[in-house]
């Protein structure tokens, strides 16, 4: 089991919400599955990078787009919200401050003070 995958306890809550509707083949393994979902989620990394250990990145990616298609992710989203209402938590944009050059001014500009000048 690698650092970040499901837990036995964490495997207990999701396994109940994911669609279970065998189709003649034998699905490759849920949990699996799952993992290899959520290690490309958490890295960033690239579908074609997924390790060996999440079977083949062809059927880790068509079960994501499959369950995101057919509304699974939305409600496992709402399922453990509603399980874990106090785990919520909002990020109000105006706390953020961009970076000084993030205006996208031309380099070089001058600001220069907005004071009137007044003659004497």
């Amino acid at each position: 089991m690698a650092r970040f995958d499901l837990s036995d306890q964490e495997w207990s809550i999701v396994s109940p919400l994911l669609p279970n509707k065998p189709r003649g083949v034998a699905r490759t393994d849920d949990r699996r599955v799952l993992n290899g979902i959520f290690h490309i989620l958490r890295t960033g990394a690239p579908w074609r990078d997924l390790p060996e250990r999440y079977g083949p990145y062809t059927t880790v990616y068509n079960r994501y787009n499959r369950w995101a298609k057919a509304g699974v992710w939305l409600r496992m989203f709402e399922a453990l919200a509603a399980q874990s209402p106090q785990s919520l938590q909002l990020i109000d944009s105006s706390i953020i401050r961009a970076h000084q050059h993030a205006a996208g001014g031309k380099k070089g500009v001058r600001i220069t003070p907005s004071a009137v000048l007044v003659e004497d």
